[in-house]
């Protein structure tokens, strides 16, 4: 199972919240009777004895879950309250808990549920109505997605340690940048972050050096900071479009890092190509203000092996044309399958 969507030109995970795949799943039905060893309003397939099936049964609560069970299936419910006691049985054993697609606030979240779940791999819990996001203590932790909830609270610590947790998906929430502040610091193996639409004026401070993805748009993005980006010498795929961002949020350079392949700064207000590295190899930037083409900001120098990399450039809903391409430009731009324009 893999947790953020997919790159405009690469591969790398699904985005279907709620959805079957989205967590490997297979219908109860398809793995045969139910054993005895099981919630009377849930399935326990004999044939997948630690998996037990909740989900789409307009459930207003979760029920007690018995011992042995790995894979909690709770989602597209009418679960509303997650009450004392439920997980007692499997505190240390439960290892995937989803809980998308219900109706489940911070207050009817009781202590000793979620926060006593040491052994969790996975939780996902979007799609309800959290507002601050609830944090099992599991060091075992690899995946989170609270994607479409009401979050703008996310507790300081609350990751800390956590060696595992490779991938956090908090898109479509409330989160502002002082939120997330040193919120992933020294989380090593973190990969991939999706932020996309909330409420960020700036990328949060403190996101751990394993970064290869991270997508931040729809916020309110104004400015990068000169040393962001080389806090994050893995960083791959960067996406910011439908941000804020003018020249004069941009220092110089700061997109000129050797590890980026994507780069997506487009629906803002930029008037000039921002300089980039050779090695880029997709750049979208339609739909912005630029009327000048910078050749100088993608190739410092052009020569038999100093030229961009660059298959995929997008002007488009810009103020320039064709016409506006440098007579020069073709040593630079030798390896561009298609520069769109309009």
């Amino acid at each position: 199972m893999f947790p953020l969507r997919v790159p405009i030109f690469a591969v790398l995970v699904s985005l279907t919240v709620g959805q079957y795949d989205d967590y490997d799943y297979q219908p109860a039905s398809q793995y045969g009777p139910s054993s005895a060893n099981c919630a009377q309003e849930c399935e326990c397939p004999i044939n997948f004895p630690t998996a037990m099936y909740c989900d789409s049964r307009k459930l207003k609560f979760v029920p007690i879950v018995p011992s042995g069970i790995k894979y909690l299936y709770l989602q597209n419910n009418l679960i509303e309250e997650i009450k004392a006691g439920v997980f007692d049985n499997v505190t240390a054993e439960l290892r995937w808990l989803v809980l998308d697609h219900n109706q489940i606030t911070n207050e009817k979240v009781a202590k000793g549920t979620i926060d006593k779940l040491t052994g969790l791999h996975k939780i996902l819990f979007s799609f309800n109505k959290l507002t601050e996001a609830v944090i099992p203590p599991s060091m075992s932790l690899d995946e989170l997605k609270m994607m479409n909830n009401q979050l703008s609270k996310f507790p300081a610590g609350s990751l800390a340690g956590m060696q595992n947790l490779t991938s956090v998906h908090l898109q479509n929430n409330e989160l502002t940048s002082k939120a997330l502040n040193g919120v992933f610091k020294g989380l090593n193996k973190l990969v991939a972050i999706d932020l996309t639409n909330n409420k960020l004026k700036k990328l949060p401070s403190g996101m751990p050096s394993s970064l290869e993805t991270f997508y931040g748009d729809h916020n309110g993005i104004s400015s990068i900071a000169a040393g962001d980006l080389k806090e994050l010498p893995k960083l791959a795929y960067l996406r910011l479009a439908y941000n804020q961002m003018t020249d004069a949020g941009i220092p110089a350079g700061v997109f000129n890092v050797t590890s980026l392949i994507e780069l997506d700064l487009s629906y803002n207000k930029l008037q000039s190509i921002p300089e980039i590295n050779e090695q880029l190899e997709h750049l979208y930037l339609q739909v912005n203000e630029i009327n000048k083409f910078n050749l100088e900001n993608i190739c410092k120098f052009s020569g038999p092996l100093n030229y961009s990399r660059l298959k995929h450039l997008r002007l488009d809903g810009n103020n320039i044309t064709h016409a506006d391409l440098p007579h020069d430009s073709s040593n630079c731009l030798r390896q561009a399958s298609d520069i769109i324009f309009d």
